[in-house]
């Protein structure tokens, strides 16, 4: 849920804040620990939530108060401002999953906090065989099917058979994909942030063998190796164009390497931005800035993000491009 404001929260809302939550609440919580970019300054206050129905309890109680939230499963995907985020932030660990193998076709439940690399994983040990293409992928189930995740010419849209979501209007309802109107890296969920919650889904997988399955995800394992970098980053920065990659606009426009602060353009794969211990969410949007403009330039083309911003970004607003 992308979240970008600078008002904090009265008095009166604090107050009945810790009524509610009491020492489940924690104040000014460093947000770098808890993103994969390792950016990031303070949330005013952090929630942690360890299941589906802790979730649903704490996003209708933060309604009802009016207090304004941002739910973050990994932060694989978010960039972090360094002023922080105003509100609540709740970090998602609703992290159970169910297999069922014995129906037809076989099926897998999650809560939306559950990794969804640790799913394909356990899928592979049962010879199961539909998310093989997100074994190296580092975030949530929620993020996914909010994102429509993706990898190897396959992604959430084409797996998901429903997801439960909270929806602040009309309660908690089913969405088949339909619903959710998936498009490349994009949902209705996505389009509309702050509507809705995604609380769990359930996937279609096949029969397959543990060996077969684990192969498959080896050979994607080794392909990521191969091409792309190690370390702290957020994964893809941009969206591909129709047609084409970022990351071959990114290297023809000269870009590998560029380095704004504690932030680089990766050698290995340029739509790969990583990062080290002086880092910070600034020198990653300043970066990201330069990259577009000079792609821009050089081929006309606009890129979009992948990520997405949170928090309190202030002036730096107005370098955003979409």
């Amino acid at each position: 849920m992308m979240m970008l404001t600078t008002n904090r929260l009265s008095q009166d809302q604090i107050a009945q804040l810790r009524n509610r939550f009491g020492e489940q609440l924690r104040q000014d919580v460093s947000l770098a620990n808890y993103t994969a970019a390792r950016v990031g300054g303070k949330a005013d206050f952090v929630l942690t939530v360890q299941s589906a129905e802790d979730l649903e309890s704490a996003v209708r109680d933060l309604w009802a108060l009016e207090v304004p939230f941002t739910i973050l499963g990994s932060g694989a995907n978010v960039l972090v401002s360094d002023r922080g985020v105003r509100g609540v932030v709740i970090l998602n660990r609703a992290q159970r999953f169910e297999i069922q193998a014995e129906q037809e076709p076989p099926t897998v439940w999650a809560e939306s906090g559950a990794n969804l690399g640790l799913i394909a994983r356990t899928l592979a040990r049962h010879g199961l065989s539909g998310l093989e293409w997100a074994a190296t992928i580092p975030g949530t189930l929620g993020g996914a099917i909010y994102g429509n995740a993706g990898a190897h010419g396959q992604d959430v849209a084409g797996t998901l058979i429903l997801a439960e979501i909270l929806h602040r209007e009309r309660g908690k309802e089913t969405w088949t994909c339909e619903r959710l109107a998936y498009g490349y890296r994009t949902s209705a969920l996505k389009r509309e942030p702050g509507k809705a919650v995604i609380l769990s889904g359930l996937l279609k997988l096949s029969r397959s063998t543990r060996e077969a399955v684990q192969a498959q995800m080896d050979a994607f394992i080794a392909y990521r190796k191969r091409t792309q970098p190690p370390g702290a980053s957020m994964g893809s920065v941009f969206k591909n164009p129709p047609g084409d990659y970022a990351g071959r606009l990114i290297e023809q426009a000269g870009l590998k390497g560029t380095r704004v602060g504690g932030v680089e353009v990766s050698p290995v794969h340029a739509n790969f931005f990583v990062t080290n211990e002086n880092a910070t969410a600034s020198d990653y949007w300043h970066l990201i800035c330069v990259v577009r403009q000079r792609v821009y330039e050089t081929f006309g083309v606009a890129l979009e993000l992948e990520i997405e911003r949170i928090g309190d970004w202030l002036d730096e607003d107005t370098n955003a491009q979409g």
